[in-house]
């Protein structure tokens, strides 16, 4: 994470407080087709329908309009390893979402064990506090829940819930220092401007523990890729925690509550739990296994310059390129095999920009038979955590991360 001086960036603090302020922040509710696209999604459907109703938004594809559920189109991950921001992925869980966002009456509450409570204007964190970046992956839990077999119910995504950003913002550890903890303080719960459809439904919150609250990681973002946050990705401020999945990464935040005890609301305590078994993984059907709040994201790995089915010349070098990333740290080794697994290569690491970054790879092959052939890519992470080459299963159809297979033809 990289640290600015106050003195080097108020000029740009000023900048960004003046284009939020102008900024047509109006949310989209009339749906605008573009086009349609095909999904190899074993249960269903076999294709979505891409979307440019959303403002501040590119072509997405949709799955759902209220509460938005957009997947970004897997060719963009192809261009960079910075997802843009007009076709960042978005997921909320209820429907009741501010179409705009006033600034100048915008205030952060930072409360509950606290020596003195906080309410903080957009300008109080982006002129009054350190600035940082970070470039971290945030990834929906349920990223390619739709391949999951058996299906499991929840939102059907193939492998575009993910993208990876650099992140302005202040630390998490800055403001809350700023209230002053109280000691016995036990967790940080984090809330957004949604709010449930109907009276009685659990608001969505989440929580962290306090010396992770605290780490020096965690930060609250102003700004993706050097620009103003999309509303619909969470403006004006965001939770970021670099390295777990993006159920902790509360959009619209606007309330910090300090937890002297255990969280144990609704999204904490009964939604988001994997089985605390290797690779969250248990039997389709099985029951009485204990579960955990989901948390650390783990290692991925995609070929982006090929699709399945595509045709590559027999006989021929032939670039594989793609992107990796190491979930909670870094990406190590990114490895490709052209035959299916039974032989493995090292590929050539792109820039680091980070531990919580993707990066790409590349390699060439030849392949020299006429035919079908099966290209498998896998990422070690900095741990020495490698993919899996079977698929998990667990009823919530999170954390997957197998090897992945795209198969080609040599003519």
């Amino acid at each position: 994470m990289k640290t600015n001086e106050h003195s080097s960036i108020i000029t740009t603090r000023r900048a960004f407080l003046g284009q939020a302020g102008m900024a047509g922040l109006a949310m989209a509710t009339a749906p605008a087709w573009a086009d349609t696209v095909k999904l190899p999604l074993p249960g269903g459907p076999e294709e979505r329908q891409i979307t440019t109703a959303f403002p501040e938004k590119g072509p997405m594809i949709l799955q759902r309009t209220r509460p938005p559920l957009l997947e970004t189109p897997f060719e963009v991950f192809d261009r960079g390893v910075f997802t843009p921001n007009e076709q960042f992925f978005v997921r909320w869980h209820w429907a009741v979402i501010p179409n705009a966002v006033d600034v100048d009456q915008f205030r952060l509450a930072v409360r509950g064990h606290v020596e003195k409570p906080l309410s903080l204007s957009l300008k109080d964190i982006v002129d009054g506090l350190p600035r940082v970046e970070l470039a971290a992956v945030n990834q929906c839990s349920g990223n390619s829940r739709g391949l999951f077999q058996p299906r499991v119910p929840g939102g059907q995504w193939l492998n575009g819930a993910m993208g990876n950003a650099k992140w302005t913002g202040v630390r998490l550890k800055d403001v809350l220092d700023r209230a002053g903890v109280k000691a016995g303080a036990v967790q940080v719960r984090f809330n957004g401007l949604d709010e449930p459809v109907v009276d009685g439904a659990p608001d969505f919150m989440k929580s962290l523990d306090i010396d992770h609250a605290r780490d020096g990681e965690v930060m609250i973002a102003y700004a993706m890729n050097g620009r103003q946050m999309p509303l619909v990705n969470g403006f004006p401020l965001r939770l970021i925690v670099p390295g777990w999945y993006s159920t902790y990464w509360i959009k619209m935040l606007n309330d910090i509550e300090v937890l002297d005890k255990p969280d144990d609301n609704y999204w904490m305590k009964t939604a988001y739990l994997i089985p605390d078994t290797p690779h969250a993984s248990v039997t389709p059907g099985q029951t009485g296994f204990k579960t955990v709040p989901i948390n650390r994201m783990v290692p991925r790995s995609f070929v982006t310059n090929l699709k399945d089915g595509a045709s590559v010349p027999a006989g021929a070098s032939t670039l594989v390129r793609g992107i990796a990333f190491g979930g909670d740290t870094g990406v190590a080794k990114v490895e490709l095999s052209p035959d299916g697994g039974k032989s493995w290569l090292v590929t050539t690491l792109g820039k680091d920009e980070g531990k919580y970054s993707f990066r790409q790879w590349q390699a060439n092959i030849t392949l020299a038979d006429k035919g079908q052939h099966k290209l498998m890519v896998r990422c070690t992470n900095a741990d020495g955590v490698a993919q899996p080459d079977q698929p998990n299963w667990n009823p919530g159809g999170f954390m997957r991360n197998l090897v992945e297979t795209t198969t080609v033809m040599a003519a």
